[in-house]
């Protein structure tokens, strides 16, 4: 790795560790009623929604009625979505020459789920499918309304630890709106201001006809693209205006913003981790999962570096310099673009993974074996190093509680977290969540390779790579991510109907699953925690935590992987 390299991996860790406080602090203010630089704007403007909308913002939820709420929020999203997709030729800003990808019912169906649950999966061409209204009206509007929505369950998930003999989690609708109002829309204004800068278009203009130097024609796409690019990524949605996503130079042209984006993704979902010890009364335990995030993401992108830094297995038989020299990055350069070289390409695919966002700026397909085995594994250990907005918090504490179950095991002493006893019933939520994705994605697997529709989508690679193309299609649509290997042809009633399965279960089924245990945990008093009880703001317990994640991931999906990236890794 070159030094250059190496200060981008450190350049970009320095920024997260030291923004994670700030920001963490900043939406601890925003949704326990603290004071903010922005109130004097934006209260006014709250107090006007809720007026129209006829919400009380003093009475609170129990789990039930939240979790109902965030559904049937996500479901008016997804059908007014779906109604603007279908009939996206009669509304402004369609121009049939160049929207030539048909709007078939499954393919809008899987879309409308995709934006709603910010999964973002794209099995169509965005510039070729997507009218600008649809895009601006559509997809961009549910990449802020989601991404506010699941940022108001990781909140509500939170406030289940931090009150005592409660029941109620807060307002969902008050939630969502200081999400948007308060965290991401001045956020994407700023965002989209940058991109601008650096030159990512922002029209409404029509498609442009070039001449070549050879004297052939092109037509170049453009569009209102910083506004959704920003939002995107803040939103952890990661749906690209353009089919190559962030490798296209109108989405992400230079390297400064290809640092911008993946910090992006990235920023708030780590910062979580410090509200998170803010609003339970202790902080020391959310800078160890904001550490224990961070490590783990610092060892994926360290072993994807390595893996796509050196040459490829098939440039050793041929006449190709692979070596990293002063005018070539070197290593395995298929599927990346130049201006990024590996280490751009790499930090933007470990941050992506991670965040639940999938806003790929490389063809993670073409990466080799343990190069892609990575993000798959990233995406496989369910949300937790750093992970979506809202999902990350929680997804990561489902990990800490079956930790402390463990060890409680090993003490001898009822399990306790945070005060509040881990009971039969508590536990049976956390199994269910920890099985959750095991079965929806093994079997979904399983279904596709075996049956006609699914084989169907291998148009590119069989044998083992085949199967972890299905595998990390799965994978990326449960964990509510978007990316893919693009190696699998996905625009098929088959995949856009199973795919909306796993999109649906890994955003509605989690989130039901967390808040059902945030309402019975603030439900019963908190207690001091005792001696002979285990401490878990601890290295030791980081070291634990560590462990059981990969024993959990371990058991659930080593055959699998055994079977995709692990057999064509050693059948090289």
């Amino acid at each position: 790795m070159s030094g250059q390299s190496l200060l981008q991996y450190l350049l970009f860790l320095a920024i997260v560790i030291a923004c994670a406080r700030p920001l963490g602090l900043y939406l601890f203010r925003v949704f326990t009623g603290g004071r903010t630089w922005l109130d004097p704007v934006l209260s006014p403007l709250e107090r006007g929604l809720y007026r129209l909308a006829g919400v009380d913002p003093a009475v609170e939820m129990d789990w039930m009625r939240y979790a109902l709420s965030f559904a049937l929020f996500g479901v008016l999203g997804t059908l007014l979505l779906l109604v603007i997709l279908i009939e996206q030729q009669a509304l402004p800003w369609f121009f049939g020459g160049y929207q030539t990808t048909p709007m078939t019912l499954d393919l809008a169906i899987n879309t409308a789920i995709s934006f709603a649950t910010t999964t973002t999966w794209q099995a169509y061409g965005g510039e070729t499918t997507m009218s600008y209204f649809s895009q601006m009206t559509g997809l961009a509007a549910q990449n802020f309304l989601a991404g506010a929505g699941g940022l108001a369950v990781g909140i509500a998930f939170i406030r289940g630890f931090a009150r005592s003999e409660s029941g109620k989690l807060g307002n969902f609708w008050v939630d969502v709106t200081r999400a948007t109002l308060w965290v991401l829309l001045p956020l994407s204004l700023i965002g989209g201001l940058l991109l601008v800068w650096q030159g990512v278009p922002m029209n409404v203009d029509p498609y442009t006809h070039a001449t070549t130097l050879e004297g052939g024609s092109q037509v170049i796409a453009q569009g209102p693209v910083a506004a959704l690019e920003t939002i995107k990524n803040l939103g952890t949605n990661g749906g690209g205006f353009f089919n190559v996503n962030a490798a296209h130079p109108f989405e992400n042209p230079t390297p400064l913003t290809n640092l911008l984006e993946a910090l992006m993704i990235v920023l708030l979902p780590a910062a979580l981790a410090i509200t998170f010890g803010e609003m339970v009364g202790r902080p020391r335990q959310g800078w160890l999962i904001f550490w224990v995030m961070t490590g783990l993401f610092a060892a994926g992108l360290a072993i994807a570096a390595a893996a796509e830094q050196a040459p490829p297995q098939a440039a050793a038989s041929l006449a190709v310099d692979a070596q990293t020299t002063s005018i070539q990055s070197g290593g395995n350069m298929e599927g990346k673009e130049t201006r990024f070289g590996v280490h751009g390409s790499v930090l933007a695919a470990i941050a992506t993974s991670n965040g639940a966002t999938g806003s790929y700026n490389s063809m993670h397909d073409s990466y080799s074996p343990v190069g892609g085995l990575v993000p798959l594994s990233n995406m496989l250990l369910g949300e937790i190093i750093y992970g979506g907005l809202g999902s990350g918090i929680y997804s990561m504490v489902m990990m800490i509680l079956i930790t402390v179950f463990i060890g409680g095991l090993m003490v001898g002493h009822t399990p306790m977290f945070l005060g509040k006893s881990l009971t039969s019933r508590e536990m049976r939520l956390v199994g269910l969540y920890a099985i959750a994705g095991s079965a929806i994605i093994l079997i979904l697997t399983g279904i596709a390779v075996v049956t006609p529709g699914g084989l169907a989508g291998l148009t590119t690679n069989k044998g083992a790579h085949g199967f972890s193309e299905i595998l990390y299609a799965y994978t990326s649509a449960f964990a509510n991510n978007g990316q893919n290997f693009a190696g699998l042809s996905a625009n098929t009633p088959f995949y856009n109907y199973t795919i909306s399965l796993a999109m649906l279960a890994g955003r509605f089924g989690l989130a039901t699953l967390a808040l059902a245990l945030a309402g019975s945990v603030a439900a019963q008093k908190t207690r001091p925690v005792g001696q002979g009880h285990l401490p878990t703001d601890t290295g030791t317990f980081a070291l634990l935590l560590v462990g059981t994640i990969f024993i959990v991931a371990g058991l659930s999906y080593l055959p699998a992987v055994a079977l995709g990236p692990l057999a064509e890794r050693f059948a090289q």
